[in-house]
């Protein structure tokens, strides 16, 4: 188990999705972060110093503020379709991916360009709620939104100072969103992003990471995070009800699936079905694999397509019976996909953007 632990970070390591995965390795190793650092011994003044001497520094720093971090617009690179690539959205006219840097590219379905953001900051998911207005979120809090489609970003947000990045966002409609993120950020707006506020739920009191938020076919919201997390609104958003969860470690995200049902996805290939999350019930799905799934598209005709480690692609049916695996030409990890047609799906993960043929 610890070689597969240190495997996965390795992957990973300087990417959002070792965000994604950290906590719940460390909760596996049986310390959360928070718990490791506490333990690590402080440093010993210098032999001879008095103790008020060395107690000094640090109390001047806590008397003078750090100056407030600017954000420094993306730079334009060649080789981004290329590069770590975290989530990609269809607007209906164009297709949208985000990543690491800063990175936003828009298609047309024949080629990919690079266009520039007020930030920098890794942004590690993208929506649409019509072909023109769009947000993306990431590290440093950064809410990003564009009303043309994808060709230019306006910055909501950008909190560098809480140290939590933002790993999902979702909109209701032009003008009711929610983002989720990091050790319980919840974000939410009522006016398209002008103004965003913390969401007051007792679900966010363990600061668990909140890796995902989706709108089931039957309008319900479901969150996955650490340690299992799963959380449901049956009423757009205003009140969370805490799930019985049939997996304890990281569930890295959901795909709405028949009528008010869900597919989860985590860690070392553990996918689950139910067809009401809110009775409980959940059947586990036979993936014949150990890699760990990152990202999840409903597929046409029912049946969804996830992603994950070694390029690893599961297509599943609906009722999580059948299962057939596939794997990307550079077997490199996944974090999303969309549905480019019936014959296709457009992944992107640590090697840019890739399409599978799914028959």
């Amino acid at each position: 188990m610890k070689h597969d632990k240190k495997k996965l970070l390795g992957l990973l390591a300087g990417s959002t999705l070792a965000v994604l995965a950290i906590s719940a390795i460390a909760q596996d190793e049986g310390a959360a972060p928070a718990e490791a650092a506490a333990e690590a011994p402080a440093e010993a003044p210098a032999e001879g110093a008095p103790a008020d001497a060395a107690e000094a520094p640090a109390a001047e720093e806590a008397a003078a503020p750090a100056p407030p971090v600017k954000p420094r617009p993306s730079e334009l690179m060649p080789l981004a379709v290329k590069s770590m690539l975290l989530d990609v959205a269809n607007t209906g006219e164009h297709l949208v991916a985000v990543g690491d840097r800063g990175h936003v590219l828009v298609s047309n379905g024949k080629g990919w360009a690079q266009v520039q953001v007020p930030v920098r900051s890794a942004l590690t998911a993208v929506t649409f709620t019509d072909a023109k207005n769009g947000w993306a979120v990431g590290h440093d809090a950064v809410i990003l939104n564009t009303k043309d489609g994808g060709k230019t970003w306006a910055l909501q947000n950008f909190q560098p100072q809480l140290e939590k990045p933002l790993l999902d966002v979702l909109f209701l409609d032009a003008s009711r969103g929610f983002a989720v993120g990091a050790y319980g950020l919840f974000l939410q707006t009522s006016d398209g992003g002008q103004n965003w506020a913390e969401v007051d739920s007792p679900i966010r009191a363990d600061e668990l990471h909140f890796n995902s938020i989706a709108r089931l076919n039957n309008g319900n919201l479901l969150i996955a995070g650490e340690q299992g997390t799963l959380d449901l609104s049956t009423d757009g958003g205003a009140t969370w009800t805490k799930l019985t969860s049939p997996y304890e470690s990281s569930l890295f995200g959901s795909v709405a699936v028949g009528e008010k049902g869900a597919a989860i996805f985590g860690l070392r290939g553990n996918v689950y079905v139910s067809s009401d999350p809110g009775a409980g019930s959940w059947t586990k799905v036979d993936t014949g694999t150990v890699a760990s799934m990152f990202g999840g598209a409903a597929l046409p005709g029912g049946g969804v397509a996830m992603v994950g480690l070694n390029g690893t692609v599961l297509l599943i049916n609906d009722q999580g019976g059948n299962v057939r695996s596939l794997r990307t030409d550079a077997g490199t990890p996944l974090s999303g996909a969309i549905v480019a047609s019936d014959t296709s799906l457009l992944a992107v993960g640590e090697s840019g953007v890739q399409r599978v043929k799914l028959q």
